[in-house]
């Protein structure tokens, strides 16, 4: 058990690596031939998994600590066991498409609460390429028959997924011609910026992508601070009085940056700075400070930009005068956990007026209050975190497990904890 504590947040702060990239930067170049070398990666257990499960399929991975971790790839083969995605559904996802299309077989599966995940809408488009894809009744364990050198073509997304039209652009790597894929939503952009990165020529502008045949050239990457981890620092620090917090080389990508654009919706001091690029990515600081927050509307393409930061939005909305409503946000009943009713549980645990939605919730703001229990994590690193939000600005929060937090962000407690202290003696 784990109790946070209340209080401002202050100072510099660089949170972990971009979790969403590191998965795409160590699948990437695990499909390249040559040496690449991937500095300030995510360490939490879901990119661990990527890359214990990109060395199963032949990758030569180092791990090089503080330099980061290069690997060596090209030469993938069918691996001798099954694939444990762990919690991961990025890395199982993801992986079946790059297998897809490599002519690999493989069996996929992951802990139970990844087993609950839908994986259909990654496997439909996988086998019209070709492909021989078996799931349980939709969900892992599924096994992957691959193809090699599909013919490429045209693909339309049934919903508006990074991962699925991530897998599709990894299946389709050695496609023998051009791949089109339809129906995005400026969904987060990482896979195409990364495909440019490592020398393949891509299109996309939020709607379409168009990917040339080509090949993948090795090449070095740096990873961004993660913006979905960061996040919670932002809502903190926005709701707490007393914080000044500065965020450095956050990711900025515009897929991603819905929750700088609710936050400033609801009169929130934020401060984008010091613009720039790193390695395909933009990049910057972020400066924020407490000032009281009105409620808002979330809802449509604000939604696909902001949906990993929703639990921790609707805790800053429990401290906004008026009520917030969230709409569109279906997708988060097939995360980690239901988030739609694990989040409307955690806030209502602490004083909070919430209607619970088919598609979001309505929050009804200026309620909030320590919850006197311990409050249920229900084995999600976000719903943790997002309790930990909640305390900053209402009283301590103990939770049920804090080893959930280290699948995203290992390092979040300490650096919370050290934010809170630096707050603490400059009050002295």
């Amino acid at each position: 058990m784990l109790t946070f504590a209340d209080g401002p947040l202050r100072g510099d702060i660089r949170v972990a690596g971009d979790k969403s990239i590191s998965h795409r930067a160590l699948m990437i170049a695990a499909a390249t031939a040559g040496t690449s070398t991937i500095s300030q990666p995510n360490r939490g257990e879901d990119v661990l998994a990527t890359r214990d499960a990109i060395a199963a399929l032949g990758a030569l991975v180092e791990d090089r600590g503080a330099e980061g971790i290069a690997v060596t790839g090209g030469a993938l083969h069918d691996p001798a066991t099954t694939i444990d995605a762990r919690n991961s559904g990025t890395t199982a996802r993801l992986l079946m498409g790059l297998c897809a299309g490599r002519g690999i077989n493989a069996r996929f599966d992951g802990d139970p609460s990844l087993r609950r995940r839908p994986m259909e809408r990654v496997a439909r488009p996988l086998r019209a390429l070709g492909a021989e894809i078996l799931t349980n009744a939709g969900r892992l364990p599924a096994t992957v028959s691959g193809v090699r050198r599909p013919s490429g073509g045209e693909f339309a997304l049934e919903i508006a997924s990074a991962q699925v039209k991530s897998a599709i652009l990894l299946a389709n790597l050695d496609a023998t011609s051009l791949v089109r894929i339809t129906g995005d939503r400026s969904s987060r952009d990482h896979t195409e910026r990364l495909l440019q990165r490592f020398g393949r020529e891509i299109r996309f502008d939020g709607a379409t992508i168009e990917l040339e045949p080509g090949t993948l050239v090795a090449r070095d990457v740096g990873i961004p601070g993660d913006l979905s981890g960061a996040a919670f620092f932002l809502a903190a620090a926005a709701i707490t009085p007393g914080s000044d917090v500065v965020l450095r080389e956050v990711g900025v990508n515009a897929t991603r940056t819905g929750v700088i654009d609710v936050l400033r919706a609801m009169d929130g001091d934020i401060d984008v700075f010091n613009e720039r690029e790193l390695d395909g990515e933009p990049v910057a600081d972020i400066a924020v400070r407490y000032r009281p927050l009105r409620a808002t509307t979330i809802d449509g393409d604000l939604v696909v930009r902001s949906i990993d930061e929703i639990t921790v939005l609707a805790a800053a909305a429990a401290h906004a005068s008026g009520t917030t409503h969230i709409r569109d946000a279906a997708d988060l009943r097939g995360k980690e956990s239901d988030r739609l009713t694990t989040i409307t549980e955690t806030l209502r645990a602490c004083g909070v007026t919430v209607t619970e939605q088919a598609d979001g919730l309505d929050i009804t703001g200026g309620g909030a209050h320590a919850p006197g229990r311990v409050l249920r994590t229900y084995e999600d690193h976000r719903i943790a975190m997002a309790i930990a939000v909640l305390a900053a600005a209402a009283g301590p929060h103990p939770i049920d497990d804090a080893a959930c937090i280290a699948v995203s962000f290992p390092d979040f407690v300490p650096l919370w904890s050290g934010a809170q202290l630096t707050a603490r003696e400059r009050a002295v």
